[in-house]
C-alpha cells in the first residue's frame, strides 16, 4: 500500500532522478565513484565520507544548505552533486552558493584559507539551462584579457542536461542521463547497475522509514513557513485593524490569533519562524 505525506511523492513512486534515491543510491562507493569518473574523466582511488543530504549550517547569517551527495576524495577534493528538477532561474547563484558553503564547512573546522580544498559541484539537470542542447556545461575560471590564463581557484562546476544530444561524452555516462530521463530498460552497465540500486532501495525498510521521516519533516517546515506569515502580519497590524478583521484576513481562529499575540508580548525577541514551530508544535 502506498504511503503519502502531504504532497510528497509516495515513496514507491521515487526514481533516480528524485533527491532522496538519488542521495540513498550514491551512499554506496561503489555506484557513486563510476559516475563521478564518468562526468570529469578522471581515475579517483577512493572515495571518503560520501554522506547522503549533508545540511552545513554556517554562521554570520547565511542560509543553511541540504546538499544531495557530498563526499572527498584521496586527492583532497570535494565534490558535490545536486539533482535539479525545477529551473527556478537561478542556477548559477545557486553553484555559486553551494561552493561558498562548501569552503565556508571547511574554514570552520579550523583550518586556513590556504589550506580550501579543490571543490567541484555538479547539477545533474531535467532541463536545458543554458539552452544549447549540450550534454554537458563545464566552467572554470578563465581570463578574459588571456584564454590560457585562469583563476586558479581549485572550483570546478558542472551542469548536465539529462536530454542533452550535442557534445562528445562517455557512453556510460550518455547511458546513464537516458536512463534518468526515463529511458526503461536502461543501456549499458552503468545505468543497469543503478536501476537494481533503486530497485534494492526500494526494499528496504531503513530507507524507507528515512524517506518518510523527511517527508515529515517537510510539510512540517512548509507548515511553519506558511504559519509565519500570520505571526508576521500580526507583529505589524495588530494594533491598525480589529482582532475580527486580522482573522478574517488571515483566515485563522481566536485561539490562533490570541496564541500568537501571547507569544510576541512574552517573546518580543522571538523571531517569528520560532513562534509559528511553538504554537504549531509546541
Amino acid at each position: 500500500m502506498s504511503e503519502k505525506t502531504g504532497n510528497i511523492k509516495p515513496f514507491e513512486e521515487l526514481t533516480i532522478k528524485d533527491d532522496f534515491m538519488f542521495g540513498a543510491v550514491m551512499s554506496e562507493e561503489k555506484n557513486l565513484k563510476p559516475l563521478l569518473e564518468y562526468i570529469l574523466g578522471i581515475k579517483i582511488a577512493h572515495i571518503t565520507y560520501p554522506e547522503r543530504q549533508k545540511t552545513i549550517s554556517a554562521n554570520y547569517g547565511y542560509k543553511s544548505v541540504r546538499l544531495d551527495v557530498y563526499c572527498e576524495d584521496d586527492n583532497n577534493t570535494v565534490y558535490n552533486i545536486e539533482i535539479q528538477v525545477a529551473n527556478r532561474k537561478d542556477l548559477a547563484k545557486r553553484i555559486r552558493y553551494y561552493h561558498d558553503m562548501i569552503d565556508i564547512n571547511i574554514l570552520e573546522q579550523g583550518r586556513k584559507v590556504s589550506e580550501l580544498k579543490k571543490s567541484i559541484v555538479i547539477f545533474i539537470c531535467d532541463f536545458d539551462y543554458y539552452g544549447k542542447g549540450r550534454y554537458m556545461y563545464t566552467f572554470k575560471g578563465q581570463c578574459q584579457e588571456d584564454s590560457s590564463v585562469y583563476l586558479d581557484d581549485d572550483t570546478l562546476s558542472v551542469v548536465l542536461y539529462i536530454n542533452g544530444s550535442v557534445g562528445d561524452i562517455n557512453e556510460e555516462l550518455k547511458a546513464t542521463l537516458k536512463y534518468m530521463a526515463g529511458q526503461t530498460p536502461p543501456v549499458g552497465t552503468y545505468a543497469d547497475n543503478l536501476d537494481k540500486a533503486v530497485k534494492k532501495v526500494k526494499i528496504n525498510e531503513k530507507w524507507r522509514r528515512d524517506y518518510m521521516t523527511m517527508a515529515m519533516k517537510i510539510d512540517e517546515e512548509r507548515d511553519i513557513a506558511e504559519f509565519k506569515k500570520s505571526v508576521s502580519a500580526v507583529r505589524k497590524g495588530r494594533e491598525l485593524v480589529s482582532d475580527e478583521v486580522m482573522m478574517n484576513m488571515l483566515s485563522i481562529t481566536r485561539e490562533e490569533l490570541d496564541s500568537i499575540c501571547r507569544m510576541i508580548d512574552n517573546n518580543p525577541d522571538m523571531s517569528d519562524w520560532d513562534i509559528a514551530r511553538e504554537i504549531l508544535l509546541g
